[in-house]
Parts: C-alpha cells; sequence; structure tokens
C-alpha cells in the first residue's frame, strides 16, 4: 500500500473506474454515493471489476454514502459527479473537510473548482482545503455493471488547475503519484475554458435525438453519431468557445482537433477524421436516453457559462445560443437560470481584471 489515501466521491461509470483502477494500483481508496443502492453490488464484493485497457479487481477500502466517512482522514477527494452536483457535493462536503486536504473536480466542466470553493466559503468552511479541477476526465470509460467498469482509453495528458494557481503544482505534485497523465495548467481559465466536452457533448446528443430516441441509443455516439455534417456543428461550436477564450486572455487555449492529439495521440487534418481515427472512441455507445448527463450536465454547467462570459466580454456565441435554447425546448426549462451564469458564479459587476484576479489568485 502507498501512504497516499483517496475518496472518490460518486459511483457512476467514472467513479467506478477511477476507484477501481487507484485500488488496483495499491491506493487506500474509500467510495463514496449518495444513493446506497447503487453500491449494494460493490460493497457485497468489497470492490470492482476493471476491463480494458486496465483489468483486474480493486479492493475498496470503505464503501458508503455517509460523505463523512467517506472523506474522514483522506489526502485527496476525487469528485467524480456530473458537474450539475458539484454545489450539492460542495455543500455536504463543507462541514468536514480538514486542512491539507486536496478536492480535485474530474472534470470540473466550466467554472466548477470556482462554484465549489463559493460553496464551502457560504457554508463556513475555512480550513485549508485546496480546490482543483482537471480539464477533462482522465478515461474514455464506462460502467459496465453494478460493480464492474470498463476503461476504453486512458488519456494521455490532462491539465489540472487549483485555485489559487500557485496551489497547481502541489496538486499536480501530488496527483502523479498516483496518475502521471496529470500535468499543470497555468490558471482555472485554461481548465474551465479548455473544456472540450462542452464541444462534443451535447452538440452530437442534439443533433442524434431522434436516432437516441428510436434506438434508445442502440449506435456508436462517437464513430456513428458524427457524420460531416455533425463535425461541422462541432467546430462552430469550437470556434465560439476558443473566441470567449482568447477574450478573457487564456494563456493557452487549443481546439478540439488539437486536444484530440494531445489527449489521445490522434493526428488528422479535420475534426471530421479526428474523431474516426480515435480508437478510444470504438465501442461507446450512445445514451439510452435523451434525459442524459451529456444534456444536462453539458448544457447548464458548460454551455451556459460559456455563452454567459461572451454576452459579458461582447463575443457572439450564436451556435451555442442555439444548442442552450433547442435543450431549453426539449427538457421546458431555463438552463440559463439554473446553470453557472455569471450572477450565480459571483462575478456579476466585476470587470476583466478582477474575473482574472479570481481564478488566478482566489478571492
Amino acid at each position: 500500500m502507498y501512504d497516499l489515501k483517496f475518496a472518490v466521491l460518486g459511483a457512476g461509470h467514472g467513479g467506478k473506474a477511477v476507484a477501481a483502477h487507484l485500488a488496483i494500483k495499491g491506493y487506500t481508496v474509500n467510495l463514496y454515493n449518495r444513493t446506497s443502492s447503487r453500491i449494494q453490488a460493490i460493497k457485497k464484493m468489497k470492490g470492482i471489476e476493471l476491463e480494458g485497457e486496465i483489468k483486474g479487481f480493486g479492493k475498496l477500502n470503505v464503501v458508503t454514502s455517509d460523505i463523512k466517512k467517506a472523506i474522514k482522514g483522506v489526502d485527496i477527494i476525487m469528485v467524480v459527479v456530473p458537474a450539475d452536483a458539484h454545489y450539492s457535493i460542495a455543500k455536504l462536503c463543507a462541514p468536514f473537510l480538514e486542512d491539507g486536504q486536496i478536492v480535485v473536480l474530474n472534470p470540473g466542466r466550466t467554472c466548477g473548482a470556482l462554484e465549489f470553493l463559493n460553496v464551502l466559503r457560504s457554508e463556513g468552511n475555512k480550513k485549508d482545503v485546496t480546490v482543483a479541477e482537471a480539464q477533462t476526465f482522465i478515461y474514455a470509460s464506462r460502467g459496465m455493471g453494478p460493480a464492474t467498469a470498463k476503461i476504453f482509453r486512458i488519456k494521455n495528458a490532462i491539465p489540472v488547475a487549483a485555485i489559487p494557481a500557485r496551489k497547481t503544482e502541489k496538486v499536480v505534485r501530488k496527483l502523479n503519484e498516483a496518475f502521471p497523465e496529470f500535468i499543470p495548467a497555468v490558471s482555472a481559465i485554461e481548465t474551465s475554458f479548455n473544456n472540450i466536452g462542452a464541444v462534443f457533448h451535447p452538440s452530437i446528443t442534439i443533433l442524434n435525438l431522434s436516432r437516441i430516441e428510436e434506438t434508445m441509443g442502440n449506435f456508436q455516439f462517437y464513430i456513428e453519431g458524427v457524420t460531416q455534417s455533425v463535425a461541422k456543428i462541432l467546430e462552430s461550436v469550437d470556434n465560439e468557445r476558443m473566441k470567449v477564450a482568447r477574450s478573457l486572455k487564456c494563456a493557452s487555449i487549443y481546439s478540439a482537433i488539437e486536444w484530440l492529439s494531445m489527449a489521445y495521440n490522434v493526428v488528422e487534418d479535420n475534426l471530421f477524421d479526428a474523431i474516426h481515427s480515435n480508437p478510444g472512441y470504438v465501442g461507446i455507445m450512445a445514451p439510452r436516453t435523451i434525459n442524459d448527463r451529456y444534456i444536462t450536465e453539458d448544457v447548464p454547467m458548460s454551455l451556459v457559462p460559456i455563452s454567459e462570459f461572451g454576452r459579458m466580454l461582447g463575443v457572439e456565441t450564436k451556435v451555442i445560443d442555439s444548442l442552450i435554447n433547442i435543450a431549453n425546448s426539449i427538457f421546458k426549462k431555463d438552463f440559463r437560470k439554473t446553470g453557472r451564469n455569471i450572477k450565480k458564479l459571483g462575478l456579476e459587476g466585476l470587470s476583466l481584471k478582477e474575473i482574472r484576479d479570481i481564478f488566478i489568485y482566489g478571492r
């Protein structure tokens, strides 16, 4: 066993993969899930079977629906839940987080670390807790059963940033003991606005709505769901995202095709070919229903903040706005109101410099 102790919060597709992989590597791992019924099989087996790129059985230290028990005494808390649950997870953790602990959102989507920190402070947590976010999830993975997960591919390089940015190096150094794939980003501006999930997930899902409903997701999400025309929409979303990032003076911004090269070693001239050449996407099926995190998470927690920052900075995001409006129409919700808007993030009325300072230096 290694000295570093982990808690993994969330027993969905990603949480099961992270917990099992860490346990197979020899780390002490506690697994938390709010719904106890979801972890009964894992409790019974005392671990998770992992398939795919990593194979083996990860024996877990604690499997619980008690957040205090899950995070007590651990060094790193890996939050692996949809981004629309970050707020509630932060509220649950706030009374129990201890000095020196590191919380990593996997991933933060857009402005996840900022939202999490805001909640901790509003809940009265004054401890020396470091909150960081990964720019993307480390795996292409899926849950294959109640106590089984499959890692299709481990991505090569995962940028991570803490708020304040001066803590990033320490966070990455700790994470690298278990995951050499994590690399430091300049700040949480970079991890938030290089959010490629915002480009891929909602667009492909919305543009394949009828197919998802007709087949219950019985097609390969990336390989079959991305046609030449769909790829053009993805490129438009990507271009709008990058324009907003540049207006925020993002130190390092890259396109979706550049990200595929960095994360998966896929080198192609266009986005359609890059997606279809990525072996990590082969076998990943579409959602079985449109009521999926690719819309319910990625629209309010990714597209909405990108659009909101665009409005504030005078950058048009017509295609992104169209996707938000379509999602609002389908779900009969106002995702701008429920999502990470400027007001909810506590940034209303601030100048560009003041906003950048919050991301880089903290409040």
